[in-house]
């Protein structure tokens, strides 16, 4: 099953790094958030990816072009024609990585429709690029075959970044200073979507066409997206504050490696 990761983003709330970067790119630990959350999805054995390309696309192009040269050791000879002679691989991957153009305005309903013909399966993923969680993709798998719908979306329950206060008769009843309250709070779209492929035939082709609007409330007004709660670790990047959060949890307890 592939899985097509949305990295055409402009991040225009982390200009501190998306200046010279596409968001995706942006680092955790010395490595793009788009590293972290193709490595998740490896893990269960998922290792197809679409990626849908805009802003500074050819950050990523590059990236990928000169993979293991980016993560090894290697010798020029520049007196042989510039042949390399690569010392260690560090990060073998066996990826299999599409990279599509789909264009630097684009909203990410048509972005999804460009990548249509890699998806050749009955069912393939979506996600974006720019959030890493420790979500079990196997579980999120079964759970959607077992619904039996259209869609999947990963409901998720990320902490409050203020204290959330709770009022009664205009006096505070309780001061919730960050703390999760699953069972009275909705969940967030989180990603980790899978759909069925007929899911890209709901979307217009019209570089204006959003994901969250016409071929979401489809599957909605037919009772065809279902949620999987995951009331676990989900953090998304769009802040420099997130990008510090998420480096300091690298070093300290990097929630979301669920790989070796």
């Amino acid at each position: 099953m592939k899985t097509i990761i949305l990295c055409g983003g402009m991040g225009t709330r982390l200009r501190e790094e998306t200046e010279y970067k596409p968001k995706p790119m942006v680092e955790i630990g010395g490595k793009p958030i788009l590293w972290h959350i193709m490595k998740h999805y490896a893990h269960y054995g998922h290792k197809e990816f679409v990626l849908a390309l805009g802003y500074k696309g050819n950050a990523i192009r590059d990236y990928f072009l000169n993979y293991y040269n980016y993560n090894s050791n290697f010798t020029v000879d520049l007196g042989k024609g510039g042949n390399v002679e690569v010392h260690n691989h560090s990060d073998r991957e066996d990826w299999k990585v599409t990279l599509v153009e789909t264009g630097a305005e684009s909203m990410t309903g048509y972005r999804v429709k460009l990548c249509a013909p890699y998806i050749t399966e009955d069912r393939f993923m979506l996600t974006y690029g720019d959030a890493v969680s420790n979500v079990d993709i196997g579980k999120l798998l079964e759970f959607n075959k077992r619904m039996d719908t259209i869609g999947t979306v990963t409901g998720v329950y990320p902490p409050s970044r203020f204290g959330d206060l709770v009022l009664e008769n205009d006096m505070v009843t309780r001061f919730k200073q960050q703390l999760k309250d699953v069972e009275n709070q909705s969940p967030i779209n989180g990603g980790y979507f899978v759909f069925k492929r007929e899911f890209l035939d709901l979307i217009p082709n019209d570089p204006n066409a959003d994901l969250e609007k016409i071929p979401i409330d489809n599957i909605v007004e037919r009772n065809q997206l279902s949620v999987f709660r995951h009331s676990d670790f989900w953090q998304c990047m769009d802040t420099f504050r997130d990008n510090q959060l998420l480096n300091k949890l690298w070093v300290e307890n990097p929630v979301w490696k669920v790989w070796q």
